[in-house]
């Protein structure tokens, strides 16, 4: 298009002035800048090109009038749309959140079975139903988190805000506590713990195998119990403006004491690895929305939720309560129960071991599981919503479309981790020992030296460990949150790269608990009192940011993938349990955030310290003068 300039004869009233080039001085060899203005008239030609005028009344509809000459009102037809219209206006939606679970399962998937095909030498057993199971898990995730999103986090948004204004703060407390128990049950990762039981041997851990399947409920009501405890202070701590240390302090006291405890009798030390576990399972994606949804609402409505510190902590204490109410519940067993009378009840029990029912059988164990997973969770929101806040649902068909969709993508999902990821998971772990050791399911072995094959090992589950978490989705919303909290000083990049470091030497740590079976108290007590020690020297903010990270790290794609792969290790190795890597996961993470903040700290204070001695070097060179 020919721009006119301001000598041009032709130039009119709808002409603009165009800015001034390195050209217009005299310069001849230097490039010229984009135009920032157009003619109008140029502007009004382009944009009418090959377009049709519509009238306004072509596009309503004809009055009609009855015999008496009334209006008769219009009833508009049915929008009917063909099947590749539906398609064209659902695919945008669809693929944005197909393509987020993509992200989060196949370079997982990937890392593992090129791992086991030219590390290990090893095929792929049952190939195609892995990789059927695998696209499951991404369908059932997609439709899960997208129903959560829809159907479940509209009813802690309305809790959260409604609830303080109708209830007593004692009714309010009591319903977050039954909040934090019911989601508990529905989280995805819970399905991944209990299925763990099945692999323990009942002669080598029979305090362990009692908690997974004779008691595997009330483990499961334990870990649910801590978390309404978690959820209950959690709000407190909103309401009030409590400081996280204290109350990391007071949990963490108890929790190693009874872990020191615990370690003196040989068999109950065998379950510290699950009760540390348990700590990892419950901050996933149902707990950590529904929890913080409530306890930020009812801060909010209290005039108190816009502080630095709303919607830090309670990922914290969700995370260390259940810690202590499954240790507990071991103390317990060990009072009512002996490993004699365990192993002769599960013999016994073997011996009458018939076909299992058919509600225990796949698909409809998954089935059962999605439902009795999601629905009484929603029916005990509802039964709030209506006799407590005599609410009424806003958008029903919205809600009820979303708990539809939450329950079909919680049974998709259970099957694909039946078939897919924990399939995976289990065989690949299960095949690294192979590369330093002799296993059974291997000839040939070791397939490397032992110090080669060994450093292997480590770096298959630090790689494991760091890409896992780098692929999580919370972890990029946490690192945004933290950038603007701490107005740039802890970058987003700088935070994902600390935490995913910190998961990496945790599976790592947790891989040698496995091979050298030591306790893995021996590890866990030293690390968190190294956490307390640092978390002494750390502001609060870094404080909430550092404890926090540790939830993010245990999403519904790493738990049963790093669980799965742990058990499996371990049962190759013919250890005793292969509990205990995903709470070295979360402990790590924890150290490596607490380090990088108290880095950020000496930097900032440095700088400050450079600027003030700028500063009087400025004013006694003035007054000298």
């Amino acid at each position: 298009m020919k721009h006119p300039g301001p000598n041009d004869q032709n130039a009119t009233p709808e002409d603009m002035q165009l800015p001034r080039t390195e050209s217009d001085s005299g310069d001849q060899t230097a490039p010229q800048t984009m135009p920032t203005e157009i003619r109008f008239g140029a502007f009004v030609r382009e944009i009418t090109v090959q377009q049709n005028r519509i009238s306004y009344n072509s596009l309503t509809p004809k009055v009609w009038r009855d015999a008496e000459g009334r209006e008769i009102p219009y009833q508009a037809s049915r929008i009917r749309l063909r099947p590749i219209d539906a398609y064209r206006l659902i695919r945008p939606y669809v693929s944005v959140r197909f393509m987020e679970q993509i992200r989060a399962v196949l370079p997982l998937a990937l890392y593992l079975v090129l791992f086991q095909l030219f590390v290990l030498h090893q095929n792929i057993l049952d190939a195609w139903i892995i990789a059927g199971g695998l696209v499951a898990v991404i369908l059932g995730l997609m439709c899960f988190m997208e129903g959560l999103k829809v159907g479940l986090m509209p009813f802690g948004e309305t809790l959260g805000s409604t609830l303080p204004a109708k209830a007593h703060l004692h009714l309010v407390l009591l319903i977050a506590f039954l909040l934090g128990i019911g989601v508990t049950f529905a989280e995805p990762a819970i399905g991944a713990l209990k299925a763990a039981g099945q692999i323990v041997r009942v002669e080598s851990a029979p305090y362990l195998y009692t908690l997974l399947n004779d008691w595997s409920e009330i483990l499961v009501l334990g870990v649910g119990l801590g978390v309404g405890i978690a959820a209950v202070l959690g709000t407190l701590r909103f309401l009030y403006g409590w400081s996280l240390k204290p109350l990391i302090y007071l949990t963490l006291l108890p929790t190693l004491g009874l872990t020191l405890y615990i370690l003196q009798d040989p068999e109950l030390a065998k379950t510290l690895g699950l009760a540390w576990d348990c700590g990892a399972v419950t901050t996933g994606p149902v707990t950590v929305p529904l929890v913080l949804s409530l306890g930020i609402g009812i801060a909010a409505a209290a005039g108190k939720g816009q502080t630095s510190l709303s919607g830090f902590g309670i990922v914290t204490l969700a995370s260390l309560f259940p810690i202590l109410g499954v240790e507990l519940l071991a103390l317990y067993v060990a009072q009512v129960s002996s490993p004699e009378e365990i192993i002769a009840a599960a013999a016994e029990a073997s011996a009458l071991a018939t076909e299992p029912d058919w509600y225990a059988r796949t698909p409809w164990l998954e089935i059962l599981g999605g439902l009795r997973a999601i629905l009484p969770l929603v029916l005990f929101l509802f039964l709030v919503l209506r006799l407590v806040l005599r609410e009424r649902i806003q958008h029903p068909g919205n809600i009820t479309y979303g708990i539809t969709l939450a329950v079909i993508g919680m049974i998709i999902f259970n099957l694909g981790l039946t078939y897919g990821l924990t399939k995976l998971g289990s065989q690949s772990g299960g095949l690294v020992p192979a590369s330093f050791t002799e296993i059974a399911a291997v000839e040939g072995d070791p397939l490397y030296s032992f110090e080669l094959g060994l450093t292997i090992a480590f770096v298959f589950a630090w790689l494991l460990g760091f890409g896992a978490t780098l692929a999580e989705p919370a972890l990029n919303a946490l690192g945004l949150t933290v950038e603007n909290l701490t107005n740039g000083a802890f970058r987003k990049q700088l935070l994902m790269n600390a935490v995913s470091i910190g998961v990496g030497f945790g599976l790592m740590l947790g891989v040698a608990k496995i091979v050298f079976a030591f306790s893995i108290a021996w590890l866990l007590v030293p690390g968190y009192l190294l956490a307390v020690f640092l978390t002494f020297f750390s502001t609060e903010e870094f404080v909430n940011i550092a404890w926090d990270s540790a939830g993010v790290t245990t999403g519904p794609v790493t738990v049963p993938l790093v669980l799965a792969m742990g058990l499996g290790f371990g049962d190759a190795m013919n250890a005793i349990e292969g509990f205990g890597i995903l709470s070295m996961a979360s402990i790590c993470p924890i150290l490596s955030v607490l380090i990088t903040g108290l880095w950020i700290q000496w930097k900032v204070r440095r700088k400050h310290r450079r600027y003030d001695a700028s500063m009087n070097t400025s004013a006694a060179q003035e007054a000298s003068a």
